[in-house]
């Protein structure tokens, strides 16, 4: 069974290499309200704690804040 990046859609024969693969994937798991970009959590963060949008022309900071995870946003119909 392929395992199927859900950002990118690549597919890899191996549930490792999909996870290896989510540290770099360039579709990003993060997205930013300030700027609407998407990133790389790798991107967004040296520590692991402290979060800010790598673009330099964006404030943007904090998940939950600013900052949040692609796959905790939800679609609307207009």
């Amino acid at each position: 069974m392929p395992h199927i990046c859900r950002n990118c859609k690549r597919t890899f024969s191996t549930e490792l290499e999909l996870e290896l693969h989510r540290d770099t994937c360039s579709a990003g798991q993060l997205y930013c309200d300030e700027c609407g970009d998407r990133f790389t959590e790798r991107a967004a963060t040296e520590d692991g704690w402290h979060y800010r949008c790598p673009n330099d022309d964006c404030d943007g900071a904090g998940i939950d804040d600013d900052i949040h995870k692609v796959s905790d946003a939800r679609v609307t119909k207009q």
